[in-house]
C-alpha cells in the first residue's frame, strides 16, 4: 500500500476516533484540526498528479474515490472540532419538554410509581422518528446522546393532621412538581452541596432542601454507622422567607420529620440528565470511509500489475 492510500487511512482513523472516543478536548484543539486539514490538502493535491499520470479509467476512479472520501471525512472532522457547539448536560423535570437548539426536543417522562427500571427520555425531531435515549450512547447524526443518572429529591408534605399538601416550585422549570432537581449549590461546613427549594401555599411556608450523600450525612451526624443512607436537611421559613424557630431538621433514609408545623419526607431517587456530545457526522464519515476502502481495493487488487507502477 503506497503513502497516498496510507495517508487517507490516517485521516479516516483520526476522524473515526472522534466518534469512538467523543468529548476529548484534543479534538477541539487548533493543532489537531490544522493537521487534519493539512493532510486532506496533501491528499487532494497529490491525487490530481496521480490522476493525470494514471493510464486506465479504473485506476483514475480509485484515486478519485480515495481523495474524495478522505477530504469529505476530514471536512466532517474539522467542522465538528472547530464549529460544533460545546458539549452540554440537559436537565429536565419529570413531565417536562426541553428544547435544545440544533438537537430537538427532549421529553422527560413521568417515572413509574415504583421507580422500577430505567427511565427512557425521548428525542423528538422534525421529519424523524422519536429516539429513545438510555444509558447506551445513541448517535443522532452529528451528535451523541446518553442518559446519565443524577440524584433528585421527591418530597412529600403533610399537615399535622396527616393531610397531604400541594408542593409548588415558583422558581423551578415545572411549577407543580414534587421532584426537586437540586441544581443549585451551597457550601455548608466546608462541603459544597446541592440544594433546592419549594413552597407549600396552603401552609404559607417556604422550604429549603439540602442534599447530603451517605458519606456526607455520616459526617454531619457524627455517626459513622449511618453510612449508606442519603439525607436531606430541611429548613422551613414563613411565606416572607423569615426563618421559623426550631424549623431545621435532618431527614435520613426517607423518614418523615416534623418542622415548621409540617410533616416532611424526602425520597432521594435517580433520574436521568441527557449528555449531548457533538461528533463528526456519522453518515459523512461512513460514506467517506467506504469510498477510501473501495479506492484502496481498486489500487491494490483490481488494477493490473503493469498499471500499479503509475501510482507512486
Amino acid at each position: 500500500m503506497n503513502w497516498f492510500a496510507s495517508t487517507a487511512l490516517v485521516v479516516i482513523a483520526a476522524v473515526v476516533v472522534e466518534i469512538w472516543l467523543p468529548g476529548r478536548p484534543a479534538f477541539h484543539a487548533f493543532w489537531y484540526n490544522v493537521t487534519l486539514t493539512a493532510l486532506a490538502i496533501v491528499i487532494v493535491v497529490n491525487a490530481r498528479k496521480q490522476w493525470k499520470a494514471a493510464r486506465s479509467s479504473r485506476l483514475r476512479l480509485a484515486i478519485v474515490a480515495i481523495a474524495f472520501g478522505a477530504a469529505a471525512t476530514a471536512v466532517a472532522g474539522v467542522a465538528s472540532g472547530l464549529f460544533a457547539p460545546d458539549d452540554r448536560d440537559v436537565v429536565g423535570a419529570p413531565g417536562e419538554r426541553v428544547r435544545v437548539e440544533e438537537v430537538g426536543t427532549l421529553s422527560f417522562p413521568l417515572p413509574d410509581q415504583d421507580r422500577g427500571g430505567p427511565v427512557m427520555v425521548t428525542l423528538d425531531r422534525p421529519l424523524h422518528s422519536p429516539l429513545e435515549i438510555g444509558a447506551q450512547a445513541r448517535n443522532a447524526g452529528s451528535f451523541l446522546l446518553r442518559a446519565l443518572p443524577r440524584d433528585v429529591v421527591d418530597v412529600e408534605v403533610r399537615d399535622l393532621l396527616g393531610n397531604r399538601l400541594t408542593v409548588t416550585q415558583p422558581s423551578g422549570s415545572v411549577f407543580l412538581s414534587p421532584v426537586l432537581l437540586m441544581q443549585a449549590r451551597q457550601t455548608i461546613a466546608g462541603m459544597n452541596l446541592p440544594f433546592d427549594s419549594f413552597n407549600v401555599p396552603a401552609a404559607r411556608r417556604v422550604v429549603k432542601a439540602i442534599l447530603f450523600t451517605p458519606a456526607e450525612a455520616a459526617v454531619l451526624s457524627h455517626d459513622p454507622g449511618a453510612v449508606g443512607q442519603s439525607a436531606v436537611l430541611f429548613a422551613v421559613d414563613d411565606e416572607n422567607d423569615r426563618p421559623l424557630p426550631h424549623a431545621i431538621v435532618l431527614s435520613s433514609g426517607g423518614a418523615a420529620v416534623r418542622a415548621g408545623g409540617l410533616w416532611l419526607r424526602a425520597d432521594v431517587t435517580s433520574y436521568p440528565e441527557i449528555e449531548v456530545i457533538w461528533v463528526p457526522n456519522i453518515a459523512v464519515v461512513a460514506i467517506g470511509t467506504l469510498l477510501v476502502l473501495a479506492g484502496i481495493v481498486g489500487l491494490g487488487l483490481l488494477v493490473p500489475r503493469h498499471d500499479r507502477a503509475n501510482v507512486a
